[in-house]
């Protein structure tokens, strides 16, 4: 397993999420949907021991002595007075501006770009129900997710009960939300715990290596084992890679002000 560290070089108890589109995401953020908007999950990890270990007065303290952000919430807000309330808005905000929607795949579907033999293999075996079946819950297209949350059989038994620690409904033990694959070969490790490094890991795990709780997938329960030969494999990786968007990583007005 490989877990997010805090800023006490801390290891959490998850793999941190990636952060985009987020604006379009729906049922709840984080891998449980713990939080139901942008703005109500800035609050926690501020707090949080092992993620960031700060107090609330301290984090306004900081900002409100900080020799740029006054003017910068002054600019956006009207006001040089930072609260709680306006850094909530402030991070959400920002959140919503990280959009990534110009990958190779995004300039093919516009005509501006043409895919391999291997990527176009890729893209039909991802759709292909009998094959990699990918598009039940990572929806083709814009997000790349449903949203939805799903045990995919990681564990017999759930060791993370996930969505159930929200909802506390024993049907939902073990089940996490589906993550977006755009940037998918940036973001390892995978899983919400991180236990793959890479992404052949991850098909093999789907090929062969899932298990059989209660509440698997309905997709998963009946996928036949070892559907995907090593070729198939190496040609969905060749099309996932293709949802790599370039310019969205390496944009300057993501980085650090």
């Amino acid at each position: 397993m490989q877990y997010s560290t805090g800023i006490d070089n801390i290891a959490g108890t998850r793999n941190a999420m990636p952060l985009f589109n987020l604006g379009w995401s729906t049922k709840g953020f984080l891998w449980d949907g713990g939080a139901t908007d942008l703005e109500s999950q800035v609050i926690g990890p501020i707090q949080n021991p092992v993620e960031m270990h700060e107090s609330l007065p301290n984090a306004l303290s900081e900002l409100n002595n900080h020799p740029q952000y006054p003017l910068l919430f002054k600019a956006a807000f009207g006001t040089d007075s930072i609260t709680i309330p306006l850094v909530m808005k402030a991070i959400a905000q920002f959140e919503r501006t990280l959009i990534s929607a110009n990958s190779k795949y995004d300039l093919y579907l516009r005509g501006e770009a043409t895919l391999t033999p291997q990527e176009t293999n890729g893209l039909q075996l991802y759709s292909d129900m009998a094959k990699g079946d990918c598009n039940h819950c990572h929806v083709l297209g814009s997000t790349f997710t449903d949203f939805e949350f799903r045990n995919t059989g990681l564990d017999s038994i759930a060791v993370d009960n996930g969505r159930y620690l929200i909802s506390l409904n024993p049907n939902d033990k073990g089940k996490f939300k589906t993550p977006s694959l755009r940037n998918i070969a940036l973001t390892a490790p995978y899983m919400h715990d991180g236990r793959f490094g890479t992404l052949e890991q991850v098909l093999d795990f789907y090929n062969t290596g899932f298990h059989y709780p209660s509440n698997l997938d309905a997709n998963l329960q009946t996928a036949v084992k070892g559907r995907l030969n090593p070729q198939e494999m190496q040609d969905l990786i060749a099309f996932l890679n293709t949802l790599t968007d370039t310019e969205f990583i390496n944009n300057p007005n993501h980085s650090k002000p």
